[in-house]
């Protein structure tokens, strides 16, 4: 039975997407470190769903559906997880697949950036590290520079390339706000903003953003997060109060040797806030 104490970790990404270990390596890992009920959460993508419920089931963990949407509000790019929804429906993978659309262009067009300060195949390095060509990402970028030693680490590889301002960056126009959770409420699921403090957004901007999400359906928002530090954890379980949403936890792992915190290894959820799983009990899987 599920309960507030849950030990739930609903965000997380394998190689179908930019993480670096399967579905099943994931599963294991999230058991051996205590988990009781896991999604994966891959970008813009849920051919890895079937996969790690199979995987969920063997290691006796629930498991709840998961992805990870790409949407741009206020010329930013934002990230929306979708939570137990039907993996087989067929208008959310639609959805999901127009949006990965255009990543090889502008994946290309980073390449062309990167040569330009001297650092020459990049798409080609990154490529090695893509599990789904339709799904390259900065984070492979960010893998090659590291490995062809333009950089320590890839948190190097951001403050120095891939961002706004900096050689590599290329936006990309994603989803709207209004599709993609539309695209996971019809799906039957629920939709969570993932990690807000990693926006940046003025007080106005995600104001508007909260409002904006909740008047589309929008149910839920990660509090505790690996992108959170204890403060914005706090900060957010307020904002949940104050727009009525219920509260997420994910770790957002992504590698053992890039995430900062590992599945299962997060604060658990403060007392006060309704959990996105027990909204969702009867999708757990």
């Amino acid at each position: 039975m599920v309960n507030a104490l849950t030990n739930a970790d609903l965000h997380c990404h394998s190689v179908v997407s930019d993480g670096t270990l399967t579905p099943e390596a994931l599963a294991e890992r999230a058991k051996a470190n205590g988990v009781e009920l896991w999604a994966l959460t891959d970008h813009d993508e849920i051919d890895g769903q079937a996969r790690a419920l199979a995987a969920a089931r063997a290691q006796g963990m629930g498991y709840l559906t998961g992805t990870e949407i790409s949407v741009t509000f206020a010329q930013q790019t934002v990230h929306i997880v979708g939570l137990g929804f039907d993996a087989d429906n067929t208008a959310l993978a639609e959805g999901l697949r127009r949006t990965r659309g255009g990543r090889r262009e502008r994946a290309m067009e980073m390449s062309d950036d990167l040569a330009k300060v001297g650092i020459q195949g990049a798409y080609e390095g990154a490529l090695k590290y893509v599990g789904n060509p339709e799904l390259i990402s900065r984070t492979h970028f960010a893998r090659y520079l590291v490995e062809s030693g333009v950089c320590q680490e890839t948190a190097e590889v951001f403050r120095k390339y891939l961002t706004e301002g900096k050689p590599g960056y290329v936006p990309h126009r994603w989803a709207r706000l209004q599709d993609a959770v539309q695209w996971i409420t019809d799906a039957g699921g629920m939709a969570v903003i993932a990690h807000p403090a990693r926006y940046g957004f003025t007080p106005n901007e995600e104001y508007a953003l909260f409002t904006e999400f909740k008047a589309h359906g929008g149910r839920g928002v990660e509090v505790v997060t690996g992108s959170h530090s204890s403060q914005e954890a706090v900060r957010y379980a307020e904002t949940a109060l104050e727009f009525g949403l219920a509260a997420s936890r994910g770790s957002d792992f992504h590698s053992p040797t890039e995430s900062r915190i590992d599945l299962g290894t997060l604060p658990l959820l403060p007392g006060q806030l309704t959990p996105v799983w027990e909204l969702l009990a009867d999708r757990i899987q």
